[in-house]
């Protein structure tokens, strides 16, 4: 699917890996739809990029619903639809205060699993209504965001590398469902990247984190990840797949 001229959307896309996904996809002549739940820093980038914003929780159906709604009447049917919105707290299944709340861990699996998977269908049933591109009849890409994590996840990972083990193992059952519309489903878990998510960590913690890369031996950066997600969208061949972007790292225990 060509990029110009395509109505995409972009969850979690005002920081991180959505903002630099959100810049490059502008870059290529996309319409980009910013949604995040910082609706402030949401618009600041759309205005950047001549896209525009709304502000989205997606681990609400109604917010989500409603916002899509919007987005089809004021900008017609996304054809791509990027999933990055997460969180990554870190926790002990059980530490010096005890067992986990379990409140906690169905935080993360809420938003990085159950809010990925709210926007794919709600997003997905929007595209079944497209009009098929190309000579493959294409009607759309969506592209999630899991973690190596989701196959070697660290202590303190177990809520994190559950919810993103979840998104991987979303990939190819939906990749086949959508199939036969003509929709493609990918995902993409990157290893470590320079992100706001990596910030709060000290330099030595960062240090020891990028000794476990085989090469290139540093932090990945968010354009990397924007230009695989160009790739993908541009290659109708990447279906039903998981990519690891990660410099070939191999997580410690801890």
């Amino acid at each position: 699917m060509q990029i110009q001229g395509q109505v995409v959307i972009i969850t979690g896309g005002a920081s991180g890996l959505g903002e630099a996904t959100a810049k490059r996809l502008a870059q290529a002549q996309a319409k980009v739809i910013v949604l995040d739940r910082q609706l402030s820093q949401a618009q600041a980038i759309a205005q950047t990029l001549q896209g525009a914003a709304y502000e989205c929780d997606v681990t609400r159906e109604d917010q989500v619903t409603q916002v899509l709604q919007t987005v089809q009447r004021e900008h017609g049917i996304a054809k791509v639809c990027v999933n990055c919105a997460g969180i990554a707290p870190g926790q002990r299944i059980v530490g010096k205060q005890g067992p986990m709340p379990l409140a906690d861990f169905e935080q993360v699996i809420a938003v990085n699993l159950i809010g990925t998977f709210n926007v794919l269908r709600l997003v997905a049933a929007q595209m079944f209504e497209a009009s098929p591109m190309g000579e493959d009849g294409e009607r759309g890409v969506i592209i999630n965001t899991a973690s190596v994590a989701a196959f070697e996840g660290q202590i303190g990972q177990a809520a994190y590398s559950a919810s993103k083990g979840g998104v991987v193992g979303l990939t190819l059952p939906a990749a086949r469902e959508f199939a036969k519309f003509g929709i493609r489903v990918n995902t993409i878990a990157p290893g470590l990247m320079e992100t706001p998510m990596m910030a709060g960590m000290s330099e030595e913690v960062r240090k020891k984190l990028i000794e476990q890369a085989l090469f290139p031996k540093r932090l990945g950066h968010p354009d990397e990840y924007a230009r695989l997600v160009s790739h993908i969208i541009e290659n109708p061949m990447i279906n039903g797949a998981t990519l690891r972007l990660d410099g070939a790292v191999h997580l410690p225990p801890k």
